[in-house]
């Protein structure tokens, strides 16, 4: 009896082994591996600059955005997802580094086929120039980080103006949102 199951297991997996290698070689070719996320070396990053996307640093009755985009500048496709990591350095003495809150959006999955291009956006709060310099942050850089990576891009910023400084507030004017949002 053994001997007939070992003969009839035997019999099955030839079956199935003759019947995977039994795969057109291009059906096989066809299902592609899900692309993984990018890495900050597959990326490039910048301010978005144009005309519609200038933050209106000059007012300062409400909050106003700058948008930082990535470009995947790799030869594969790759995913972004969540939030960068922004990382604002002052431009006067007392500024020092102010590292942005995110917001309570739910980020989504962002797949970037080589050269495709995203973005972000940073939320700001400007102050006037007459603001005392203790409760203004005069931004010069941005540290920017993509989401789950830890080497950063450094960005001049190129808007001029200044931010109400709450670096240590629970819920600050100034915040940043999800990639893609």
């Amino acid at each position: 009896m053994k001997s007939k199951l070992t003969a009839v297991a035997l019999a099955a997996l030839v079956v199935a082994g003759t019947a995977a290698t039994a795969i057109p070689a291009s059906a096989a070719t066809t299902a592609k591996a899900a692309p993984t996320r990018c890495h900050t070396a597959d990326l490039k990053a910048g301010f978005a600059t144009g005309e519609d996307a200038k933050p209106e640093m000059d007012q300062t009755e409400r909050q106003t955005q700058a948008y930082i985009w990535f470009t995947n500048q790799s030869n594969r496709t790759c995913t972004l997802s969540g939030f960068a990591g922004v990382d604002m350095i002052g431009a006067q003495s007392t500024d020092g580094t102010w590292s942005l809150a995110r917001s309570s959006k739910t980020p989504e999955k962002m797949i970037l086929e080589p050269g495709d291009t995203t973005d972000f956006s940073i939320t700001l709060l400007p102050v006037a120039a007459s603001t005392p310099q203790k409760e203004k942050f005069v931004p010069a850089k941005f540290l920017v980080t993509p989401p789950n990576e830890t080497a950063h891009f450094t960005l001049k910023w190129p808007f001029g103006g200044q931010i109400l400084k709450q670096d240590g507030a629970t819920h600050p004017g100034t915040y940043l949102n999800p990639v893609g949002l």
